[in-house]
């Protein structure tokens, strides 16, 4: 009885596998149709409100449309499918009206003005942060508390109150607001000890406000610190920081925050302890897990990358499997779905499988810290996992459209954000369009490969693969008279890893196929050999997780017993660094590309959307969604032409904060990039980017964070030159970036001073074969129908010793009538020199012309008398970041200019600043704040 009972629930399976492919059709998913025009609605809300009071339109229409519903329900269902669906597009555009935005907290960035001032506040997270390196190169901010190498605790403080200095009075002023202090302290400070959450402290601040870039593209640091209410950043020695006594205790939930943030990092701190303890540093070097090892494992599993430096995560970055070790919705997915596998294989009912991976998913969950990236995952998990527990046809994509609109009503502005976008992009891939052509193909087979000893089944399937199975047994029959009996299933089960293996590659395939519009859109990157690096590294990860995890527990118990899987879990992780760090070093690993613009996005989605409907149709129509997901990608990465000025000399100063960069683009349209910012122009970010989960380790790069973002916003995919007009950091920071990601035919630089990081830049463009030009006073260039003179430095100038301002690279650009003079950070000794050149006729004329780069960003030392009435400009740019410590520009300079009848234009006041040279000598300008 027990026999037939089994063989009749396996037919009945199998009968249900044979019809599990139904056509698309929204009534069999209302929920995923929900979802879209649930989006819909919240994408209206990007464009403008045609009137002063879009709530009340909003009202009436749901009113209107809501009767609407009514009367069509009475005349039949599908007359009603129409307003239902308005009705979900009104309620998303009303929710993202509603949803309260970040608070900008004007009141406290009102005291970000570079003042020492005594503030207070509850400690709301503390982390360790480790030792900065040190600088060889003399280029710190004299005003930083923070000096390298010293140990430094990252704690952010919910303000309660700050002080008002005035000229006569200092009081303390009541204030709201977030702040992220940077607690430098000796190595034997109990600061980090002594601190716990709810503390109420007071420590004298000189808060910054992050600076904002006004550039194309750009990445804002500001935004992301006040996603997490943090409006102004500061650093400050430990030993000025002071407890008050008899205060109120925190409310609950900000006890509860840090309580999440304390565990995060005690999880962290285990496995670092673990790499620094005795039975670890005996093991062989293979087997040892190193402190940088440490950092990446504590990434991946807690989601801490205070120690994921930009050398641990480049190779990964190149080969699209950085998502492998941070911790995101990815992540937790892939443990939910792991934790219900396993509660299954245990033969538990499918609602406490359900239930316990839920209590396990958001324990863990809790453990990374509980970003919003994680809780909307688990959101997602949830409602996926409980809307497949109730839906009488466990549709997949109905449960997604579940998840999906779970997540837009709690959180509507998730839905302009890449995390969600990619989760829910790769779902589409695997559930909507890979899984049903792997069922139209060899799946089946997959399953028909299963229980080949049990002949009952043969009856429900369909004749093919009833005789597919009557072939294994044949070929088990073989194997057994050749073998032995315990061959019998080999046939059977080798058949069966092969089309699991397929079914991993081609669920890998249309991934990346799938991915590649959010890969260009978000990250500028074309990873070749994603696809690849992925399918061997996500099941290695997978176990690598695994020990991770075995690791941790044993730690908490002893050493030596973490240390039985800590070795294993050391040499998985060598070998996977090995192969990914050996794949990333090919040229065609890393492919850096503009994102693409409005019409190829949404074409490609329109196409994601037609796999999904037509994977579901006919054979035929799977053919044709095969044809369609490779075409989709050549679009997506298909290059757009340029936006350039065709016809005028261009010169664009963008904004970098303290620091140089311009943009130059020839009439014909080659460009030219001069300087890429650097460490003193992202001063303010960099500062307590340590650690703080986006930026890890290796701080804010303004060459791939700023600059190259605004060049593939004009759509560049590669520069003619890369010029350095001197090695300080705040010119040269960027230029590694702009190097690899724009690969210039030429290097153009002047002087060779004694730095390591300028040796590390050569190096840099040796590796990537590109040729370094040297240039002097005296030389001429003609480039894109542009003349260029060198005005400086003069021939016999030599700099041994450490990078100085007078080694800047100073060249004019003619181009007819007009001119552009660019002088780096030239000072009054380089500028006396190329003034007495041009009186002798020994050197290149200046002036008069048209537009001037100030040198050194207004300083005093530069821009002397002589040398601004011999430019005689028409118009000035000086880029210099906000609030800078270096009082730039002085307020002597601007007056200069302007007795110069000069138009002068800041990067601090106008952002990025575009400047149109025509040939019969006229010039417009256009500045971020006329952008449209």
């Amino acid at each position: 009885m027990d026999t037939n009972v089994k063989a009749e629930r396996e037919r009945r399976l199998w009968r249900h596998a044979a019809s599990r492919l139904q056509p698309l059709r929204f009534r069999r998913a209302p929920l995923l149709a929900a979802a879209l025009c649930f989006a819909l609605g919240e994408a209206f809300t990007k464009f403008p409100p045609p009137t002063a009071r879009p709530t009340i339109l909003l009202l009436l229409a749901a009113i209107a449309l809501a009767a609407l519903t009514l009367l069509a329900l009475r005349r039949g269902i599908r007359l009603a499918i129409l307003p239902v669906a308005a009705l979900w597009v009104i309620a998303g555009l009303w929710a993202a009206q509603v949803e309260p935005s970040p608070s900008p907290q004007t009141a406290l960035l009102a005291y970000a003005d570079g003042l020492s001032r005594t503030v207070q506040g509850r400690v709301i997270r503390i982390r360790a942060l480790p030792a900065r390196a040190e600088n060889t190169e003399g280029d710190v901010d004299p005003d930083q508390w923070d000096q390298p190498g010293a140990p430094a605790t990252s704690i952010d403080l919910n303000l309660t109150a700050i002080e008002d200095v005035t000229p006569d009075t200092s009081r303390m002023n009541p204030v709201a607001g977030g702040v992220r202090v940077t607690l430098l302290s000796d190595i034997s400070s109990p600061t980090q000890n002594r601190l716990h959450c709810g503390d109420l402290v007071e420590i004298p601040l000189r808060l910054r406000a992050p600076e904002r870039y006004r550039d194309s593209g750009a990445w804002q640091f500001a935004d992301y610190l006040l996603d997490q209410g943090i409006a102004a950043t500061a650093s400050g020695p430990a030993a000025k920081l002071h407890w008050l006594a008899n205060v109120p205790p925190s409310p609950f939930s900000r006890i509860f925050t840090c309580r999440i943030f304390a565990a995060q990092s005690w999880a962290a701190e285990r496995l670092i302890a673990y790499a620094l303890s005795t039975p670890n540093r005996r093991l062989p070097r293979l087997l040892r897990l190193t402190p940088d090892d440490a950092g990446m494992l504590n990434a991946m599993l807690f989601g801490d990358r205070s120690r994921l430096t930009h050398e641990l995560r480049a190779g990964f970055e190149r080969t699209g499997s950085f998502h492998l070790f941070v911790v995101s919705g990815m992540h937790v997915a892939l443990l939910a779905g792991l934790l219900f596998w396993l509660a299954r294989r245990l033969r538990l009912p499918e609602w406490l499988a359900t239930l316990l991976t839920l209590a396990l998913s958001s324990l863990y969950a809790l453990l990374t810290g509980f970003g919003v990236p994680v809780q909307r995952a688990l959101l997602m998990t949830s409602v996926f996992l409980v809307a497949r527990l109730l839906s009488r046809e466990r549709n997949p994509l109905n449960a997604l459209g579940a998840a999906a609109l779970a997540v837009l009503i709690w959180s509507p502005r998730a839905l302009f954000e890449a995390s969600f976008q990619m989760t829910f992009l790769a779902i589409v891939a695997i559930a909507g369009i890979a899984t049903p052509i792997g069922e139209r193909s060899f799946l089946p087979y997959a399953r028909a490969a299963t229980n080949i000893h049990d002949r009952w089944i043969d009856a429900a399937l369909p004749p093919r693969l009833a005789q597919f199975r009557v072939m294994l047994r044949l070929w088990g029959e073989t194997f057994s008279d050749t073998f032995g009996p315990v061959t019998h299933a080999f046939p059977a089960r080798l058949v069966r890893v092969l089309l699991l293996a397929a079914e991993l590659g081609l669920i890998g395939i249309v991934a990346e196929a799938v991915m590649v519009l959010p890969m260009a859109l978000y990250f500028h990157r074309a990873t070749v050999f994603a696809l690849p690096a992925n399918m061997v590294s996500i099941p290695l990860i997978s176990v690598l997780a695994s020990l991770g995890i075995a690791t941790f527990l044993a730690s908490l118990v002893s050493p030596w017993l973490a240390a039985v899987p800590g070795f294993a879990m050391a040499l998985l992780l060598h070998g996977i660094t090995s192969l990914i760090n050996r794949v990333s070093h090919a040229q065609a690993a890393d492919l850096r590309v503009p994102g693409p613009t409005l019409v190829p996005a949404l074409f490609a989605v329109a196409c994601f959307a037609f796999c999904c409907w037509a994977v579901r149709r006919s054979r035929n129509w799977t053919w044709a969604a095969l044809a369609v997901l490779p075409l989709t990608a050549a679009i997506v990465l298909c290059p757009e032409p340029p936006r350039v000025h065709l016809g005028q000399l261009e010169v664009t100063a963008i904004d970098v904060g303290q620091g140089d960069s311009l943009l130059v683009v020839g009439p014909t349209g080659r460009a030219m990039l001069i300087d890429a910012g650097g460490p003193a122009g992202a001063a303010a970010n960099a500062e307590n980017a340590v650690g703080n989960g986006a930026l890890g380790a290796s701080g804010f790069d303004v060459g791939e964070d700023v600059v190259s973002p605004y060049l593939w916003s004009r759509q560049l995919r590669r520069l003619d030159i890369i010029a350095l007009t001197h090695a300080h950091s705040d010119h040269m920071g960027g230029m590694p970036a702009a190097l690899r990601n724009f690969r210039p035919r030429e290097l153009w630089v002047a002087v060779d001073p004694n730095s390591t990081p300028y040796r590390a830049l050569l190096a840099e463009a040796a590796a990537l074969g590109i040729p370094v030009r040297h240039l002097r006073a005296g030389d001429r260039l003609a480039w894109d129908s542009i003349d260029i003179s060198v005005l400086a430095p003069a021939p016999a100038y030599v700099n041994p010793g450490l990078p100085v301002n007078n080694d800047s690279l100073v060249m004019r650009m003619t181009f007819g009538r007009a001119s552009a003079l660019l002088e780096g950070d030239a000072e009054a000794a380089s500028e006396h020199i190329m003034v007495d050149a041009s009186h002798s006729g020994r050197g290149s004329s200046i002036g008069p012309d048209t537009l001037l780069k100030v040198g050194h960003h207004g300083s005093i030392t530069s821009t002397t008398p002589e040398f601004l009435a011999l430019a005689a400009p028409q118009d000035a740019v000086i880029s210099v970041g906000r609030q800078n410590t270096f009082g730039h520009p002085r307020a002597e300079i601007i007056e200069r200019l302007t007795v110069a009848h000069a138009r002068v234009f800041r990067t601090d006041r106008f952002g990025r600043t575009t400047f149109l040279l025509s040939s019969d000598g006229r010039i417009s300008a256009l500045t971020a704040a006329s952008d449209p």
